[in-house]
């Protein structure tokens, strides 16, 4: 029986590339639990002096996704409707709906996931923003780091917002 402790779906004895996409899963889905039981206010609520929304940490979560696995692989992201260098990818425009942005994360994690799987974790990209190529695998443990940061922002952001912690639901009923 799980324990409270275990990841569920983590390969525990598992390659390299599957424990860490498993890894970056985790912490992908610990993002998306953040959002479950608020409105569409508290979604978007700064909740910082900075300005901080748990939407606008989805939306950028989704741009650099896009940014480091698709585009650094020579692959084709989605037009985008707003600066990521600007920092419009942290927030969250009033024509801006939820769906819209949780749709947005959802076709990029799955952009992602396609490199992921067809590529090595030695495959080398460059993104257009470096000088220096980098690896598949150097991209896996960038945007794990990278996601479990900002779920930790998110954690935060919905304590304040409804008391809510943790990475996951908790499972109730287990011995």
């Amino acid at each position: 029986m799980p324990s409270e402790k275990d990841a569920p779906g983590m390969p525990y004895t598992g390659g390299e590339k599957d424990t860490l996409h498993a890894s970056l899963e985790r912490h992908r889905d610990a993002v998306l639990w953040k959002l479950d039981g608020l409105d569409d206010e508290q979604l978007r609520r700064p909740m910082t002096p900075s300005g901080t929304s748990l939407l606008g940490l989805v939306k950028h979560l989704a741009s650099v996704e896009y940014g480091w696995f698709v585009e650094t692989f020579g692959g084709e992201p989605e037009p985008l409707w707003f600066d990521p260098y600007a920092d419009e990818d942290m927030t969250v425009a009033p024509g801006e709906t939820t769906q819209r942005i949780t749709d947005f994360y959802a076709r990029a994690r799955a952009a992602a996931d396609h490199v992921i799987t067809e590529r090595s974790l030695n495959d080398l990209g460059r993104p257009t923003w470096r000088d220096h190529p980098v690896s598949l695998r150097w991209v896996l443990v960038h945007m794990i780091e990278e996601t479990a940061r900002h779920a930790g922002h998110m954690d935060i952001v919905r304590e304040l917002i409804d008391g809510a912690t943790g990475d996951h639901p908790r499972v109730t009923g287990t011995a």
